[in-house]
């Protein structure tokens, strides 16, 4: 009796090993291939988004899924606009608890090292702002942006730029405090962002739980802008 409950016992942790590292590496896989988790670290996309709201990326934009107006996206630094990195040491236990973390999608411990904006011009767009209503309009048609912070302009700069080949053109919803495409002209990127430095586009806030919602990229707002 005792010999076959220790191999029911033992079954049983077999059974509950395979089951936790089959969850693991499904977890890896989507991870690295599907979603991701990011934190917001700054106020550039109030209201939207909020300082430390974790958001979930979708990782098949843009490679399988194409760029729309509207996107909220998630971008590495093209060259410049975070300025120079601060190297903050940290301890070797902490370190390795975190990598192991982050690479299940628990934590997101690079989300200061990327942007969060959003696209505004695809490859060929035609963006100005602004005209003489105030607006910004996109290939010569103007959008009344009801994302952007309640009292915020369009823009308080005026630009008249062409989205090249291959890059978009993004902007802040909260736009009296964001560093995005209009403030990164002097640039080897002239302020576009590369499809290459896209890690995908945000698609809900995951957390905290009271400021859950599914991120829109509003179609209303760009459904009379012709193609380019």
């Amino acid at each position: 009796m005792k010999r076959f409950r220790k191999n029911v016992f033992v079954s049983f942790l077999i059974d509950l090993v395979v089951i936790v590292g089959f969850a693991l590496v499904l977890s890896l896989l989507i991870k690295t291939f599907l979603i991701r988790s990011f934190f917001i670290p700054s106020g550039s996309m109030l209201e939207t988004l909020q300082i430390d709201d974790r958001i979930i990326v979708n990782e098949l934009v843009p490679d399988l899924i194409p760029l729309q107006r509207g996107d909220v996206v998630v971008f590495k630094d093209p060259g410049g606009w975070l300025g120079s990195p601060i190297e903050v040491e940290k301890d070797p236990v902490a370190s390795g608890i975190e990598w192991f973390l982050s690479a299940f999608g628990l934590t997101a411990p690079d989300s200061s090292q990327h942007l969060v904006k959003r696209v505004i011009g695809l490859p060929g767009d035609h963006v100005v702002c602004c005209d003489v209503d105030g607006k910004l309009t996109v290939n010569g048609v103007a959008i009344d942006e009801t994302y952007i912070a309640p009292g915020s302009e369009p823009s308080l700069i005026d630009f008249d730029v062409v989205v090249p080949e291959g890059s978009v053109w993004v902007m802040g919803d909260n736009r009296d405090n964001s560093q995005d495409s209009r403030f990164h002209g002097d640039l080897p990127s002239k302020g576009f962002v590369s499809r290459d430095f896209v890690v995908g586009r945000a698609f809900v806030v995951s957390w905290p739980f009271e400021n859950w919602q599914y991120l829109d990229n509003f179609p209303d707002v760009f459904k009379d802008v012709p193609n380019p």
